[in-house]
């Protein structure tokens, strides 16, 4: 199953969004999550792996280019694709520069379009993940991996975090680093 974050701070541009992307959704298996909030979408990002992200531009708390900056990050592999009713070229040269951005999708969409840039988004995303599968045998066929290295490697794509548990004295998960102070 594949999945996308939709993320713009208003419901109705991502209850529309979902709507545009129903059909490609359910013809190619994609899950789709919707937030509202980048800073909660940055959160999800922390414990889902996503084949694809949408941004609006404009959002409250965060533009669009930092919000992807970040996702950047988090998520090197993920497809970033920004949504703005705004056709400034320097919004569009700081989104393609400075967060990577592979599309840059107008308000108001046309679906067709829509689909064909998630499409495209799709197979840029299966093709980086060849590549580095690719790169990763290599490497470990140089002695340069060991096999459990590769596996944690795999392991940390497919769920980003689940090599980093945190053990209390009773085995049980620790949720959040106590010596860490930005996590108060």
């Amino acid at each position: 199953m594949r999945r996308a974050l939709l993320v713009d701070d208003e419901m109705n541009v991502l209850h529309a969004l979902q709507r545009s992307l129903r059909p490609i959704s359910q013809k190619l298996h994609i899950d789709i999550e919707l937030c509202n909030d980048p800073k909660l979408a940055i959160q999800k990002m922390g414990t889902t792996q996503y084949d694809f992200i949408i941004s609006d531009y404009h959002m409250p708390s965060m533009n669009g280019v930092d919000f992807f900056r970040i996702a950047k990050e988090i998520q090197s592999d993920s497809i970033r694709m920004m949504l703005s009713a705004s056709a400034d070229f320097k919004t569009i040269m700081g989104a393609v520069n400075e967060a990577e951005v592979f599309r840059y999708i107008t308000k108001p969409w046309e679906t067709a379009d829509l689909e064909e840039n998630v499409q495209l988004a799709l197979d840029l995303r299966d093709q980086l993940l060849k590549d580095k599968k690719i790169i990763d045998q290599a490497q470990a066929e140089h002695h340069q991996l060991t096999p459990e290295e590769l596996e944690k490697k795999s392991l940390e794509e497919s769920e980003p975090g689940i090599t980093n548990v945190i053990w209390d004295a009773r085995g049980g998960v620790v949720l959040e680093n106590p010596d860490d102070p930005s996590e108060t």
